[in-house]
């Protein structure tokens, strides 16, 4: 592969989501030179565009900042870091305004104001949401459009990351990046990665199946620690209609009174009516086990929605009619899917990781504001607040010494990569065991030799060992062997092996 370098006298950001973009306009408007990468068409290839609920945010005169900061810790199971979640909650009113002054056409009440709706485990209705289920691509595609109008801003639509350059002294000053089958080294004044999670590490996963956890492991490579990396969102309600990735049937649906059931029509949380909004964790454990016992898990939306389907949940509706099922007269088959990647590179709240040069946001980072379990839509909060500020914390960053070499890890071929995804749901999926993740790890092995420094095996080994070490039940980790949560909250941190200290991560 031919190599050239070119200098770019501002910040690089790797990731076209909404935490790259609004890193990117933000730094603009700090007046730096933005060179966005990414490997996809903007609006294709990342989460933020498949997200369906929408933005919470302290909205509402009976919700507060402060309420929404201890719903989210109560969600993160004793791992939120509380002054990291308060800076979230406080900028959400002020990141949603910002967004609908992008032209994010947020759906309004009868005065004007945000219209909230109510997902699991807030206290309050405070989701602002666009069209029903249609949120994150109507925001993203507004975010994109001030992109492409900012003259300081270019961005490269074919470009993946392969491995972040560093100086002698440990600065992170650029990144290797493959563009049309050549190699090009951008040296630039800070990288800002935005790469996103790592759901397509697993075989049952509701992500673009191209988002790996590559970054988290670059990022691990060259400095940085991650965070408790094996807490991993299951989505319960992933439509099992055999597609990869697997369509959601969005939580809005239960909000709505849609209920899950097995073959026979029974409650799988019980008759409540609440029972189906608790975590995300709990129910998706209910549904993982009403499939391996035979009993089969099915959302029922034929009363709480009805009719009104085609209108209320529109993408849900066409991605059900595509497959001949209709929501409207038969339960949509669901099964427990990777859905979001609560732990990741160690940041704060503007993205600085321990590495110099190196910053983090969106959901390829740990800020400590989901700690072991993220409420429902805060991700979408934390890609536009955080990358707001990562933005213009980046564009005050002056560069460092000339690169040393990069060393770019192999790619796996389609087999291995299969069986490691297969491996990653069996045995790091909704239930773990010591036994499971131990046969996990054991491949990873056996595929290295194979595909040596692959970014692939690095990101599923720190999430295979950080959930070996984590003898307890939290969050979104479920230990079969270790059924109980631990007194005591402790986070796990992997230390980089080729760390360049200069920066306190996030505690």
């Amino acid at each position: 592969m031919s190599m050239n370098r070119i200098r770019h006298d501002g910040p690089l950001i790797v990731g076209g989501g909404l935490a790259g973009l609004s890193a990117a306009l933000e730094a603009a408007r700090a007046g730096a030179s933005v060179l966005v990468v990414t490997p996809e068409p903007l609006l294709s290839g990342c989460s933020s565009a498949w997200a369906q609920g929408g933005i919470a945010a302290a909205l509402t005169a009976q919700d507060s900042a402060e309420l929404h900061a201890a719903d989210t810790a109560a969600a993160g199971a004793g791992l939120v870091d509380a002054g990291a979640a308060l800076q979230l909650t406080q900028a959400g009113r002020a990141t949603v305004q910002w967004l609908a002054s992008l032209g994010a056409p947020f759906d309004r009440d009868g005065r004007g104001g945000f219209a909230v709706s109510l997902e699991a485990a807030h206290s309050v209705a405070r989701v602002a949401r666009v069209g029903g289920d249609g949120a994150g691509r109507a925001i993203l595609s507004a975010v994109a459009a001030a992109v492409r109008a900012q003259p300081l801003i270019e961005v490269w639509e074919d470009g993946s990351l392969k491995a972040l350059l560093k100086d002698a002294s440990g600065r992170v000053v650029g990144a290797a990046v493959a563009r049309d089958g050549r190699r090009v080294e951008v040296v630039a004044r800070a990288v800002v990665l935005a790469t996103g999670g790592a759901g397509g590490l697993f075989s049952a996963t509701t992500t673009p199946a191209a988002l790996k956890g590559e970054g988290m492991a670059l990022a691990y490579e060259a400095g940085a620690d991650i965070l408790d990396p094996e807490f991993v969102q299951f989505h319960p309600t992933a439509m099992d209609v055999g597609l990869d990735p697997a369509p959601l049937a969005t939580e809005a649906l239960r909000g709505e009174g849609a209920r899950l059931v097995d073959g026979e029509g029974r409650f799988l949380l019980g008759e409540a009516e609440d029972a189906d909004l608790q975590p995300r964790d709990v129910v998706a454990r209910a549904v993982h086990r009403a499939r391996i016992e035979g009993r089969g898990a099915f959302l029922d939306a034929r009363r709480a929605v009805g009719r009104e389907f085609p209108q209320a949940f529109p993408a849900v509706f066409a991605a059900c009619m595509r497959h001949g099922l209709d929501p409207r007269v038969s339960p949509i088959p669901v099964m427990a899917a990777c859905h979001y990647h609560m732990g990741g590179i160690a940041a704060d709240a503007e993205g600085r990781t321990a590495a110099p040069g190196l910053f983090a946001v969106g959901e390829c980072a740990a800020t400590g504001v989901h700690g072991a379990n993220r409420l429902a839509s805060n991700s979408l909060l934390e890609a536009a607040a955080f990358g707001r500020r990562a933005g213009v914390a980046a564009a005050r960053e002056t560069g460092g010494e000339p690169p040393l070499p990069a060393r770019i890890g192999s790619e796996l071929d389609s087999a291995d990569l299969q069986a490691l995804r297969e491996a990653m749901t069996l045995h790091a999926g909704v239930e773990r065991t010591r036994a499971g993740l131990e046969r996990l790890l054991s491949l990873i092995a056996q595929i290295e030799p194979r595909a040596p420094g692959a970014p692939v095996l690095t990101a599923a080994r720190l999430i295979a060992q950080a959930a070996l070490a984590r003898e307890e039940s939290r969050g979104g980790h479920y230990r079969a062997d270790f059924p109980d949560t631990d007194v005591e909250a402790r986070h796990s941190r992997m230390e980089a092996p080729h760390a360049a200290r200069v920066l306190e991560a996030a505690e």
